[in-house]
């Protein structure tokens, strides 16, 4: 789905040790596995991305009773009780159980990247990150993921982020693939419409800062 709030999505933020991706991974399969035997891997996923974005980013005290080794499996439990219990799936509840009785709660984020990457591969979506000289409105950034998807033939997983340093107006980044000559040709004129708007944006901030 395309990220409204143009930040990197969690599906773009793996850990760099190896083990700790490989580790990720093992736990991301278990939880999509037992989601899709319940039928509602997408719900679980939003529910364990919500609770990472929204809970553990705005509240640091909590981020550090998840990782803390000093904090008993018992008591992560209790804790993920009085967070979620009644105000998510079952399998959302069970798979943060399971995290804390193996002592692996600390590394909820990634594993919530790993299942949204599996999701996505399961899905025959592509990771897409989209960067662009200015803010898109949700329809923009529709269009440009279609036309991106329809040059590519690919079904994509954007990921929009906002750079004004970009100076081509926009960047299209799909996991390492090397585009050729057509494609290139296509993400220009996106990129080209993108830069004349960030043009006309700066233009009318120079005009009303002469007016004043």
């Amino acid at each position: 789905m395309t990220d409204s709030t143009q930040q990197p999505s969690e599906a773009t933020k793996m850990p760099t040790d190896t083990g700790a991706v490989r580790l990720a991974k093992v736990y991301a399969q278990a939880i999509v596995e037992a989601a899709d035997r319940k039928h509602c891997r997408a719900d679980v996923l939003a529910e364990l991305g919500s609770i990472v974005r929204d809970v553990l980013r705005k509240v640091p005290a909590a981020t550090a009773v998840f990782a803390s080794p000093r904090v008993t499996p018992e008591e992560k439990g209790a804790m993920i009780d009085k967070i979620c219990g009644g105000k998510v799936l079952p399998t959302t509840l069970h798979s943060l159980h399971v995290l804390a009785r193996h002592g692996r709660l600390g590394m909820l984020s990634e594993v919530v990247s790993a299942a949204e990457l599996l999701a996505d591969e399961l899905d025959g979506r592509r990771q897409a990150i989209f960067t662009t000289a200015v803010p898109l409105e949700k329809q923009e950034q529709d269009r440009i993921v279609a036309e991106t998807g329809k040059a590519l033939n690919a079904s994509l997983a954007p990921t929009f982020i906002v750079n004004p340093a970009v100076l081509g107006g926009l960047v299209v980044r799909v996991e390492d693939t090397v585009y050729d000559h057509s494609v290139a040709t296509s993400l220009a004129r996106l990129g080209d419409r993108l830069k004349q708007r960030s043009i006309h944006e700066i233009q009318y901030r120079r005009d009303r800062l002469g007016t004043a």
